[in-house]
């Protein structure tokens, strides 16, 4: 039996900013392969060349030149809106900052992407409700952000990252502005998401203690993956 296609693969992957003498090569020709259902932490210096292979992975840029391929299909080749609806259908995105409405519900807040979606209001409070019970939140459906702990915003972020039910989780430190018990909790959320639910996970991170949560660790160095290494976490089922 043939080994499965990654859901993910990059292929001599380039990114140049600016042109001429002032020209910088963010990322100089990187290989990887994500398989479906890995937990992968992202680490390197600044500088190293991870946020932007991060953001050409999320479809928010594109590569300059190389391969990118999702699911076997091309991505360097599709354009804005082609993108903007892979995002949409298979992308969830979690970031430092909770980025939530201050003045919405949790629920409202986890609902946004459905709305952007075109999907009816009993849909949306449906979709959204699930999401909150598997982040442990259905309780708090109509507090604002200013009522939650930090610990409970990022949870809702998270919530509205799966609401979609994407194939593939891009959390962009997701516990650097949490304290070590909040942060714990959140890593064994995307554990169990990735565990349960078979989300594919890549997660920047600086904190080596988060990145031991994941099954994979990849490392930057100067615009290329410099080395990767299993935790022997193993692979999600």
């Amino acid at each position: 039996m043939s080994a499965p296609d990654p859901i993910i693969a990059l292929r001599g992957v380039t990114k140049t900013f600016g042109q001429g003498a002032t020209a910088f090569q963010a990322v100089k020709g990187v290989d990887l392969d994500i398989m479906a259902g890995d937990f992968v932490a992202v680490m390197g210096p600044s500088g190293s060349g991870k946020s932007t292979t991060m953001n050409i992975l999320g479809c928010l840029d594109v590569p300059t030149g190389g391969e990118f391929r999702f699911k076997g299909h091309h991505v360097e080749r599709l354009d804005r809106d082609q993108r903007a609806l892979l995002r949409r259908r298979y992308l969830g995105f979690v970031f430092q900052g909770f980025n939530l409405l201050a003045r919405t519900t949790a629920l409202e807040n986890v609902e946004l992407p459905l709305l952007y979606r075109g999907e009816d209001k009993k849909t949306r409070a449906d979709m959204g409700m699930a999401a909150l019970d598997k982040v442990g939140l259905a309780d708090w459906w109509d507090h604002t952000p200013a009522e939650l702990s930090g610990g409970q915003q990022q949870r809702v972020a998270i919530a509205r990252a799966i609401v979609t039910q994407p194939d593939v989780l891009l959390a962009d430190e997701p516990t650097g502005n949490l304290d070590s018990e909040r942060s714990v909790e959140i890593m064994d959320l995307l554990t169990d998401l990735n565990r349960t639910a078979g989300i594919t996970v890549l997660m920047v991170t600086h904190e080596q203690d988060m990145a031991d949560f994941a099954h994979t660790i990849i490392h930057f160095k100067d615009g290329l993956v410099d080395r990767t290494h299993a935790t022997g976490r193993g692979q999600a089922a």
